[in-house]
């Protein structure tokens, strides 16, 4: 029996209970997100430390891993049925933990390079198969319940940052990028039976109706979360080393931890507060908070600093992308999602290469001017309030329920 078979069946049994289907799909998020994307920022301060990696080239290979993320992005916009395969996600973990425990077999930038864009390509897969079968499997199920399993990326950042912690004192860097593979190995185990999401029954559409003209609204949306994605992704490449300049050598490690234990419940909760009141404004609150966790370390080297720090950018960066998507969905813009994911995209690119040339001063100047640009996308999110369609649609109080779960997916 296949699932193209029977969609409504395997689709209401396919995970035993909704909450089994989240424990899979958050193993899966944080093999594919929060160890196997993520788990190089507590990584590379060992790095600068014991191989020789200059910060240039360590902005390069972040950008390498992020170019590879947009690549496989695009691959499950283009290609949806890569999106309901689980031989797919079976060979992108796989795939994920090979690069990770490649890593340390040699000391080429450009294989290291090579590695990290193909991890970007197979993080990107499993981010997709994974939020698309959650979104399909949980459609008529209590929203948080998808906020729970995007918490998983949270959980694999403060897993891979404790593995880091736990063996910077006893190991080198190597052993980091082995030890990070098992935990991914670990994990895809756990999500190894996850169902993707069913094809879409002849004759279907995604849902989305023509509205009345936001593209005003959809500008400023746009402009704010393209900005987000520079200016938060130079936070999650560089924060830990840039902590450690300043803070003894624990309180780095210590705080991706805590970056990851906050960004394990923030979803669901942004996702409640959205119910409740206004998501443009919530977006402005989110991206100002996370702007100010942001210039914490560089501010000031107190170690308090430094775990606020890691709070404040923990509890936002998620929340930003489901208060940016969900508004996406509730404005009815065509392919909203696509375009808010590919703009994101872009920005995390840009991020490590625009700052690049302050590097060689320490990490203090970049973050500053992440902050600055992620306070920018705030000031896009105010004139984003103006005059904003809260009216629009019944159904904008699960604004991605709408969608096509393959579409809702791609961020």
């Amino acid at each position: 029996m296949t699932l193209a078979s029977t969609p409504v069946s395997v689709s209401s049994s396919a995970s035993g209970s909704p909450w089994a289907h989240v424990a899979r799909a958050a193993a899966a998020l944080a093999a594919g997100m929060g160890v196997g994307r993520f788990v190089y920022t507590p990584i590379l301060p060992l790095m600068h430390d014991q191989a020789g990696l200059s910060a240039g080239t360590g902005a390069n290979l972040a950008t390498a891993n992020y170019a590879g993320y947009l690549v496989g992005a695009l691959a499950g916009t283009l290609a949806p049925a890569l999106v309901r395969s689980r031989a797919v996600l079976r060979g992108a973990l796989l795939l994920l933990t090979a690069t990770l425990a490649a890593m340390p077999l040699t000391h080429s930038p450009a294989v290291w390079g090579a590695l990290r864009l193909l991890a970007g390509a197979a993080s990107a897969l499993v981010f997709v198969i994974a939020v698309a079968s959650v979104l399909h499997h949980l459609r008529d199920h209590p929203a948080h319940l998808p906020g729970w399993a995007f918490g998983g990326v949270g959980a694999g950042i403060a897993l891979s940052g404790l593995l880091v912690l736990a063996l910077r004192s006893v190991s080198d860097w190597r052993a980091a990028w082995w030890a990070a593979a098992a935990l991914t190995a670990v994990l895809a185990a756990a999500s190894w039976r996850l169902h993707p999401e069913d094809a879409p029954a002849a004759g279907a559409t995604d849902g989305t109706r023509p509205g009345a003209r936001t593209h005003r609204w959809f500008g400023a949306l746009f402009a704010s979360y393209f900005l987000e994605g520079v200016g938060y992704i130079v936070a999650g490449t560089f924060l830990v080393a840039a902590i450690g300049q300043g803070s003894p050598g624990w309180v780095g490690s210590g705080a991706w931890v805590l970056v990851g234990l906050a960004a394990v419940p923030s979803s669901a909760l942004w996702a409640r507060l959205g119910h409740r009141w206004s998501r443009p404004g919530l977006l402005l609150t989110a991206l100002t908070i996370q702007a100010a966790g942001i210039a914490l370390p560089a501010l000031t080297g107190s170690t308090a600093a430094a775990l606020g720090s890691a709070v404040l950018f923990g509890a936002t960066f998620l929340g930003v992308s489901t208060l940016a998507l969900a508004t996406g969905a509730h404005l009815r813009f065509p392919r909203s999602v696509a375009l808010l994911t590919a703009g994101y995209s872009v920005g995390q690119i840009l991020g490590p290469l625009v700052v690049a040339p302050l590097l060689r001063h320490g990490y203090h100047q970049a973050l500053l001017l992440a902050a600055l640009v992620v306070l920018t996308a705030a000031v896009a999110a105010a004139v984003l309030r103006i005059g904003f369609p809260h009216h629009m649609g019944a159904d904008h109080t699960a604004p991605v329920r709408h969608l096509r779960p393959a579409q809702a997916a791609r961020s």
